[in-house]
């Protein structure tokens, strides 16, 4: 071994702060009231011009963390007037780079996705579909940095069905694996207490909030169905939910203190 490896290997590993956001928007449609399901329920297939007011005040609370997982965004429908509200976040709240996955299209009328708001630039992305016997649910692979050392990041919507919910959990276990430096984000529909998440912790390094904040409904927040789940090599504080009562979701928030080599091939400049 070299004096100058020797050296880089005797370093201190430097960390870098990155404030994590995952966040259900329902299309930019409020919802305040178990009763505007059915009373806003047009909202779901029409335009309305409080969707944009919405997706800016989306936009205000986005803009302050470096990554950021969407579900239920609509990529450019009828009912979002056919923009493409991941576009539209990633351009308001200043993010250089952003991904975005079709999961579920219904004509020109509605289309339900999974996004990413980053301000590191990705090495890859990966569309992966997950199992279940209604089809429409997905999970968007995004990876940072080089090989092994890399931070991997998975955002995913699953299903009301335990039994679908089951079947993309083991997906989703066999796609991450060990990972030490792996997260994973998104609406899974599921609390920890319910034992659904048992195996894909067992079987990652995978580790979920000590106490989850409840994210669901967003009025009256008694649910924690929204989690971001951090691997072993990594360090999570602050899990905390964000007061913005655009969706029938709060959004959920952390700050992750990642190895700088889990991000150092892709890091953006600062805007």
């Amino acid at each position: 071994m070299t004096q100058a490896r020797a050296e880089r290997e005797a370093e201190p590993e430097q960390l870098r702060q990155v404030r994590l956001l995952s966040f259900n928007i329902q299309g930019g449609s409020a919802t305040q009231h178990y009763r505007h399901y059915v009373t806003r329920g047009l909202q779901n297939v029409l335009p309305h011009p409080h969707k944009r007011r919405n997706l800016k005040r989306v936009a205000e609370v986005v803009e302050h963390f470096d990554l950021v997982a969407l579900n239920e965004a609509d990529g450019g429908s009828l009912r979002s007037g056919f923009v493409n509200q991941v576009e539209f976040l990633a351009e308001q709240a200043g993010f250089p780079y952003w991904s975005f996955q079709s999961n579920r299209r219904v004509g020109r009328v509605a289309e339900s996705a999974n996004g990413l708001l980053s301000r590191f630039q990705p090495s890859s992305v990966w569309d992966h579909r997950l199992p279940g016997r209604i089809k429409g649910r997905g999970a968007l692979e995004v990876r940072y940095g080089g090989g092994d050392d890399g931070l991997k990041l998975v955002i995913a919507h699953l299903a009301l069905s335990p039994r679908a919910r089951a079947q993309q959990l083991r997906y989703l276990a066999e796609l991450i694996g060990k990972h030490p430096c792996a997260v994973l984000m998104g609406d899974f529909n599921c609390t920890v207490e319910s034992g659904e998440l048992d195996g894909l912790i067992a079987d990652t390094c995978l580790r979920p909030a000590p106490r989850p904040p409840a994210t669901f409904p967003s009025w009256r927040p008694r649910r924690a169905i929204d989690h971001i789940l951090v691997g072993a090599g990594l360090d999570a504080q602050g899990f905390s939910t964000v007061p913005l009562r655009v969706s029938d979701h709060l959004p959920v928030a952390l700050t992750l203190s990642v190895p700088s080599r889990c991000l150092e091939s892709g890091v953006a400049d600062a805007a």
